[in-house]
């Protein structure tokens, strides 16, 4: 039976402060625990169905004995859980503790107020499609640590690492060339020429990048339009950004 205190804990951890005043979140649903248990992440609590247990007990006994282990009905998991349907199970895992790097290698985006947790969370995963390992959000993008996005990115935020820093200062040290997604200004995506280092900066969903921040783009590339639609999503354009910039650098290599 799951203790009254734990409960009371995992419930309280789908809000953003007590999150972080407890420096703990929630992983849930059974492909992203199965890959959590196979991570560098500590996993301090598993709350689960004997079937789910059963079925990965060989990742789960990896763990030392300080891992508590709470057997449960599915329907009790549902009950304490985001999403409407859970049959695998809930982890309380501890928040990494990170600096932001002082370089990089390849190319990292840079997520100007983000809001939206299902956009970070795509985000996340279409940067681990494209090999894009590091995210730079301002502190004002949406808690990367929200169930919706830990959901949203299927596993890609045990792959993607996210830092948050003052994007001004961090943008006006950056030795790389930065790719600023404009609408209807700069270099059309399709002609632009991608150096093999970079950081590809997203903006708001209705404001784009913001003043102060656009002030530091070095290469200003718009997607061309050729329907009528009013705007395109920016986790969207994240992925037509990221598959041209890629697509650059292997007729590179080709090239070579």
């Amino acid at each position: 039976m799951v203790p009254k205190k734990t409960l009371k804990l995992i419930k309280s951890l789908q809000l953003k402060k007590y999150r972080y005043q407890e420096k703990l979140f929630l992983v849930e649903g059974a492909k992203s625990i199965v890959e959590l248990l196979d991570s560098s992440l500590r996993v301090r609590t598993l709350i689960s169905t004997s079937v789910f247990i059963n079925q990965h007990i060989s990742f789960i006994q990896r763990y030392s004995p300080e891992l508590e282990i709470y057997q449960a009905e599915e329907s009790a998991i549902s009950s304490i859980s985001s999403f409407k349907n859970n049959n695998a199970g809930i982890a309380v895992v501890e928040m990494p503790a990170l600096q932001v790097p002082s370089a990089l290698v390849g190319y990292a985006l840079v997520l100007d107020n983000i809001r939206d947790p299902g956009n970070l969370g795509t985000i996340i995963r279409i940067a681990d499609w494209y090999g894009i390992s590091t995210i730079i959000c301002s502190p004002e993008t949406t808690d990367e640590f929200h169930p919706k996005v830990i959901s949203a990115s299927m596993g890609s935020f045990l792959r993607v690492v996210i830092y948050r820093t003052e994007l001004t200062s961090y943008l006006q040290k950056a030795k790389l060339p930065i790719y600023g997604t404009l609408v209807n200004q700069g270099t059309s995506v399709h002609d632009l020429d991608f150096a093999p280092q970079g950081l590809i900066l997203l903006g708001n969903e209705s404001e784009g990048i913001s003043e102060l921040v656009k002030g530091y783009i070095t290469n200003a590339v718009c997607i061309p339009q050729f329907g009528n639609a009013e705007s395109l999503n920016v986790s969207i354009a994240a992925a037509v950004i990221c598959d041209n910039m890629k697509r650059n650098a292997t007729h590179r290599r080709v090239a070579s």
